[in-house]
């Protein structure tokens, strides 16, 4: 058999393959044709091989092969490619993955008479499993993040006297940051911001147990500084370092009054008259001491005043030269929306920390909330002073 033969036999193998023309494929076989894979035994016979060639597509319909190489030696075919389909019955044990996954292989044919009377495959797996087990735990990472977005906050809330608003870039599939908006049944309005050490599916865990830990305690009303006191509790005496956490939150009232203690969290910035203030009074990170203390301080705001919870992922995110973007870059953007709504605000914050790194990967979370005081603030602290 000349090369341009050998080329054109295998040309037609390969069409037939990628067909998966069973029919086609056998007339090229010999009646008593033998073929050997690592993935049967070896068989004998143009039904057995029939068989075989069914069995594969049926289990993987998108199966297709790829010829690279050629090479001729009388009456022996070498070629060399490459095999891909879509796991969808698992590999090796596994579970399926729903990933292409692709294989190199040698075949090597005899043939007489222009019919194979051999077919002989080499599959090289090397790498296979690793993938199979990569694209496994993306999968898993993919659906743990979708989860993560279901169980963050609602990103929107309005109420007659707040417009609060908040979002979350991981700096991965899933993060350590979360938040809370949360409507209390005395018709005041909670407001939490948090941060786990750490990255990746321990600390995305242990945020999601504190954000249900925190939605359990907000229920019964209690005092800021008397929730951070009790999740300090049940974090310590599970023994989860080195992880910890970081937490503020913070109750408005309708008549402005907002009342918050911070645990180790950036402390929050207060838009108000033009000027910043950062509210820091609190205490210690979550889940190192059983026995920490925490405060908390009252502040009033009014109508137009502006409250901004952050991670330290915001004014720690790098550029490509690994410049900050720091406090007073925050500070800018925020002074230049005074004028704007919750919502906008929010959307110029993560826009400028953004356009400052410029795609540079960030090492942290990126988390804010804002919540921009109404109008009917100055209505309900007059009522509450008749």
């Amino acid at each position: 058999m000349t090369r341009e033969e050998a080329v054109e036999f295998v040309r037609e193998l390969e069409q037939a393959v990628n067909a998966h023309d069973t029919a086609r494929l056998l007339r090229l076989y010999a009646d008593d044709a033998v073929s050997k894979s690592p993935a049967f035994p070896e068989i004998a016979g143009r039904p057995a091989i029939a068989e075989s060639w069914d069995t594969l597509f049926s289990l993987f319909p998108d199966w297709a092969v790829e010829v690279k190489d050629v090479l001729v030696d009388g009456d022996r075919i070498a070629f060399m490619g490459s095999a891909s389909a879509i796991d969808r019955n698992g590999w090796f044990g596994q579970p399926p993955t729903g990933e292409r996954i692709e294989y190199r292989a040698i075949i090597v044919l005899s043939v007489a008479q222009g019919k194979i009377v051999r077919d002989e495959r080499i599959y090289d797996f090397a790498g296979v499993l690793q993938r199979l087990e990569k694209a496994r735990l993306d999968k898993e990472l993919r659906m743990a993040a979708e989860v993560q977005r279901v169980l963050l906050s609602r990103r929107t809330h309005q109420t007659a006297y707040c417009e609060a608003v908040g979002d979350s870039i991981p700096c991965r599939a899933i993060g350590g940051d979360f938040f809370e908006l949360v409507h209390l049944g005395s018709g005041a309005f909670g407001i939490a911001l948090g941060d786990v050490a750490g990255k990746g599916p321990a600390s995305a865990l242990l945020a999601a147990m504190i954000q249900r830990m925190l939605a359990l305690e907000v229920e019964n009303e209690s005092s800021p500084s008397a929730i951070l006191l009790t999740l300090n509790r049940m974090l310590a005496r599970r023994g989860l370092e080195p992880l910890f956490a970081t937490l503020v939150y913070g109750v408005l009232s309708p008549n402005g009054q907002f009342v918050y203690s911070n645990a180790g969290h950036s402390p929050p910035m207060v838009l108000a008259g033009g000027r910043i203030r950062r509210l820091a009074t609190g205490g210690p990170v979550l889940g190192v001491f059983a026995e920490s203390a925490f405060e908390e301080e009252t502040v009033f705001l009014r109508e137009g005043d502006t409250l901004i919870l952050f991670s330290d992922g915001v004014t720690e995110a790098r550029d490509a030269h690994d410049q900050e973007f720091g406090d007073h870059r925050l500070i800018s953007c925020i002074t230049d929306s005074v004028a704007s709504s919750a919502a906008e605000m929010l959307q110029r914050i993560l826009t400028c920390v953004q356009d400052f790194c410029h795609g540079a990967a960030q090492s942290d979370d990126i988390t804010v909330s804002v919540a921009r005081i109404g109008p009917e603030i100055i209505a309900n602290r007059e009522a509450s002073h008749c």
